[in-house]
């Protein structure tokens, strides 16, 4: 107080220089300016301290609604300010907080975790693109990691959702990711919502062979043949299913996080999880809706194609993976079995196989006439010996 008065006087002198004052006090023009304002209108009381306090307090909510903030983010520890706001509005109505209030809120209880800084990652240029107008027009499918449940059993969610509507099938624990698991999962699937015009995975185990011919395996090849066009994230980038694995990321710290006694009875969570996330949890790429609310099923039954090979003549893979030309025999792939390809001749001994619309490169057969087969090998030596007997004087002149 007496700085601020002996300021004032100061600076009410006649050819006072405020400039020299305010650097002579300590203090910045503006706050010389400022008390000088205030001892004019205010006299000597408008420089006495004041309160800093803000005149409203942003987080004077009603106690009722701070603690249903509170409650609701308990009941969903994985939902932010976005996703809880729909619910304190049907509860609360007009009444309900903001987005930033409830994060607030949240921040002052603890119920926020820090996360860590995103790390810069150089993608690669070419990702796989899909035009997504539609429900149905893709489906992802992949492998949640798997985590054990309290009895030691393995729990490895199998997750298929609709990329357009964010729409979860499914999240079926299976025992490995294997044909025998998964196919049966997705015809299932296929009768109760129709078959889609693609499905995008990654190159893992039953999806993808990056070792057989177009890295068909049995599970694609049946995907083709039912008439769905296959899209293939690339090697070790998970970002090109970055939605998916997104989802992944809600349940590992909504169900693995907290893992279930048996497996069993994570099933049961896992299936409740689903129906949340379908028909309760509600996103915002949908507007706020729920899943639910905007999949339809897609009007396309699983049936297996026929296929149409115009201008080359067509074989059927045997059981064993290969296909008869004349006499001769050719691998092509173990996934192809029981199926039917087309051979477009391009001169010679090569081939170009075709399975549907699918380019399968190129398959050269060796010419028989330059393989002398073991058994004309044997006769040969055989029929000399029936027609000629050899004596001692024969066999001493011949090795003469």
């Amino acid at each position: 107080m007496g700085l601020k008065m002996s300021f004032v006087k100061g600076a009410r002198a006649r050819g006072a220089n405020i400039a020299a004052l305010c650097r002579e006090f300590g203090i910045s023009r503006q706050t010389g300016y400022k008390w000088l304002k205030r001892y004019e209108r205010e006299g000597f009381d408008g420089l006495e301290e004041r309160s800093r306090r803000p005149k409203e307090v942003p987080f004077a909510s009603a106690e009722e609604i701070v603690i249903a903030i509170v409650d609701e983010r308990r009941k969903h520890r994985r939902w932010g300010p976005t996703k809880l706001r729909p619910l304190l509005v049907a509860r609360f109505g007009e009444e309900a907080p903001s987005e930033r209030t409830i994060a607030r809120v949240l921040k002052r209880f603890g119920q926020i975790e820090k996360r860590r800084p995103k790390r810069i990652r150089h993608a690669p240029e070419q990702a796989p693109s899909v035009e997504v107008a539609g429900c149905n027009d893709l489906w992802t499918v992949d492998f949640k990691g798997f985590w054990r449940s309290q009895d030691g059993e393995r729990c490895e969610p199998l997750t298929v959702r609709d990329a357009f509507s964010r729409y979860l099938f499914c999240t079926r624990l299976v025992k490995a990711p294997s044909l025998e698991e998964v196919q049966p999962v997705f015809a299932e699937l296929f009768k109760r919502y129709g078959v889609p015009k693609a499905i995008q995975s990654d190159n893992g185990t039953p999806f993808v062979s990056l070792h057989a011919r177009g890295g068909l395996t049995r599970l694609s090849a049946w995907w083709i043949a039912l008439g769905i066009r296959l899209v293939r994230s690339r090697v070790g980038c998970p970002q090109d299913n970055g939605a998916h694995e997104r989802m992944h990321r809600d349940i590992a710290g909504e169900l693995e996080a907290f893992p279930a006694k048996t497996r069993s009875t994570q099933q049961l969570r896992c299936d409740r999880w689903r129906h949340e996330f379908n028909h309760v949890r509600p996103h915002e790429a949908l507007g706020g809706k729920v899943p639910a609310d905007v999949y339809e099923k897609s009007p396309r039954p699983p049936v297996i194609r026929e296929p149409i090979y115009t201008g080359c003549p067509v074989r059927r893979v045997s059981r064993a993976g290969s296909v008869r030309l004349g006499i001769d025999r050719a691998f092509l792939s173990g996934a192809l079995s029981g199926y039917v390809v087309g051979l477009q001749r391009l001169g010679g001994c090569k081939y170009r196989v075709r399975f549907y619309e699918h380019d399968l490169g190129i398959l050269e057969l060796v010419p028989f006439s330059s393989i002398v087969s073991p058994l004309e090998r044997l006769r040969t030596p055989l029929a000399s010996l029936a027609e000629t007997t050899l004596t001692p004087s024969t066999t001493v002149a011949a090795n003469a």
